[in-house]
């Protein structure tokens, strides 16, 4: 948007005093004065750029009339409008107008939609359309344009070329006018309908303003009473009347004495933090309870260190706390992580004095190392009871295997096997002579005529010799007067050996177990490493004030939300 310079004269260039008189001699015939008073002037005729263009001739022409009339010519003849548009250009040059005044006609011309061949061409073109280029008010134009209002930056510049000579250039020069008598002057009381439309329009957008402004301010005391208040409380607890508490860490793990992996197939495979696992969640099982609290309080004085008087009373205990307020207290200060990544376990002691939190963070520690021998103890119990029953079954298998071995020898009264390989001694020597016996007569038979006596005593042989053999097989395979045969009492005899060397076995095992229970039921199989011990520190950790201020803001907002969010759905609810 420009703005029309107020100047009344900028940038006029001063010309020879022939061309200003000239000039204003010319202007003065095209343009009718504004100060002739208008009851002279003739009613304005509807008039066009040609008809304006024949009254310049005319004027022009007037001064020649009284020259002498050349003689005609012969040859080409131009048209009258080409002769007067030399002529009037011949007239505008003699005027002696300056460069910045040609420039500035071509630029006004340009702006009216003309097509001027040149600068002079320019001004005559101007002057048949009624325009005079060297105005004061033409000359802003080129900026804003006089019809219709003003003329911003992109508005199609036809406006002005379209009006009619007499609107675009008769009333330029505008000067006081005088105010009819009998028109009225003061204003109506009557308001069209758009003025009150738009007066409608303002009190509404003033009353939408003003209730906007009002909601607004009732949510800025809204967020300062609900929000900020609470919070500038919150901090100025943190920051003046909260007592500085001094934490002190430390990290410990705990170390197996037993197998990598015991009587699992992925005992070689697991890392040795996995295999402590459920004892590290016990141990952090056991000083995050009331036990440990209890404790701690009987060999540390839990309870009497936060009873002080010197302690804020929102982290004070009252006089005589029970168990109860003070486990409450003691979970909150005493806090402890188990990482199953790494095996770690890390516990962090609060207290208002650093040397107190170190000496509760040494005890707690020490409860530790107590405890975790302690969880397998039970089981090194069992397994030391287990032992001694097999030891003593053993024994008393051993004894019974022995009785019944010496009460078989004394039933049979000699070693079965014994006598039965005396038996089977005698049996192989009968039948060795009862061969001979045999060979021998047949080696008589075999003779034609063989002696009768011996035929007789070697048959007589041969019959002794095979009763013989049928008696020792009968004492060796027939049962005796118990109902046993030599061969059962000797497999029975043997059956007891065997007992017996199994029950001597089954002892010397079970006497190794009792060994071994005993030694692991006497030794420590979870040890506690403290990788960090607990150092008292020299600043104080908590409170954090900046952080528990933003936090608490964050709370404050958040329920002032929530409970905005519910009022108004429920005030739709109801309204719908």
């Amino acid at each position: 948007m420009t703005t029309k310079p107020k100047a009344r004269k900028f940038r006029i260039k001063r010309s020879t005093p022939t061309a200003s008189a000239a000039t204003e001699e010319t202007v003065r015939r095209a343009v009718p004065q504004a100060s002739e008073p208008p009851a002279q002037t003739p009613p304005p005729a509807p008039q066009g750029p040609g008809r304006v263009a024949d009254q310049l001739r005319q004027q022009t022409a007037r001064p020649q009339q009284a020259a002498p009339q050349p003689q005609a010519r012969t040859g080409e003849v131009s048209s009258a409008a080409q002769v007067a548009g030399e002529t009037d250009i011949d007239a505008i040059r003699r005027e002696g107008l300056t460069g910045r005044q040609l420039r500035m006609a071509r630029r006004v011309a340009q702006k009216h939609n003309l097509a001027p061949t040149s600068d002079f061409d320019a001004v005559r073109l101007l002057r048949e359309a009624g325009i005079d280029p060297f105005q004061r008010s033409n000359m802003l134009e080129l900026v804003v344009p006089p019809a219709g209002g003003e003329h911003r930056e992109g508005a199609p510049p036809e406006m002005l070329g379209q009006l009619t000579p007499t609107q675009a250039g008769a009333g330029r020069v505008k000067l006081p006018q005088t105010i009819p008598a009998g028109r009225e002057t003061l204003p109506s009381t009557e308001i069209s309908p758009a003025e009150r439309r738009a007066r409608e329009i303002t009190e509404i957008q003033r009353d939408i303003s003003r209730r906007r402004r009002k909601k607004m301010g009732l949510l800025l005391v809204r967020l300062a009473f609900f929000v900020m208040m609470p919070t500038l409380l919150a901090g100025y607890y943190f920051y003046a009347i909260a007592t500085p508490m001094y934490a002190t860490e430390s990290d410990f793990l705990i170390i197996s004495n037993e197998g990598s992996g015991g009587t699992s197939p992925f005992g070689g495979i697991l890392p040795p933090q996995f295999s402590t696992g459920p004892d590290a969640i016990a141990v952090q099982g056991y000083l995050q309870s009331k036990d440990a609290m209890i404790r701690l309080n009987n060999d540390a004085g839990f309870k009497d260190h936060f009873t002080q008087e010197w302690i804020d009373p929102i982290q004070r205990l009252t006089p005589d706390p029970t168990n109860e307020e003070a486990f409450k207290l003691y979970k909150k200060n005493v806090k402890i992580g188990y990482d199953p990544t790494e095996g770690m376990i890390r516990m962090e002691v609060v207290a208002a004095d650093p040397n107190v939190a170190t000496d509760y963070a040494r005890n707690l520690i020490s409860y530790a190392s107590e405890r975790i021998n302690n969880i397998s103890q039970g089981q090194r119990d069992d397994g030391m009871r287990d032992a001694i029953i097999a030891f003593d079954k053993a024994k008393q298998d051993r004894l019974e295997a022995q009785e019944k071995l010496i009460r078989l020898k004394n039933e049979n009264g000699a070693d079965p096997e014994a006598v039965i390989a005396a038996y089977r001694a005698q049996i192989t020597n009968y039948e060795t002579l009862l061969i001979e016996k045999e060979l021998e007569l047949a080696a008589l038979l075999d003779n034609s005529r063989p002696n009768q006596a011996k035929v007789d005593g070697a048959r007589g042989d041969t019959r002794r010799l095979k009763a013989t053999l049928l008696t020792l097989n009968n004492r060796l395979n027939l049962p005796g007067a118990d109902g046993l045969s030599l061969a059962q009492q000797a497999v029975a005899q043997q059956l007891a050996q065997a007992d017996l060397a199994n029950a001597d076995a089954n002892l010397q095992l079970a006497n190794g177990s009792m060994e071994q229970a005993r030694t692991e039921a006497n030794r420590q199989v979870r040890y506690l490493n403290v990788a960090v011990e607990p150092v008292a520190s020299e600043e104080p950790s908590y409170p954090r004030s900046f952080e528990n201020t933003i936090l608490a803001f964050l709370i404050f907002a958040g329920i002032y939300l929530m409970i905005s969010l519910t009022a108004s759905i429920l005030r739709e609810q109801v309204t719908s």
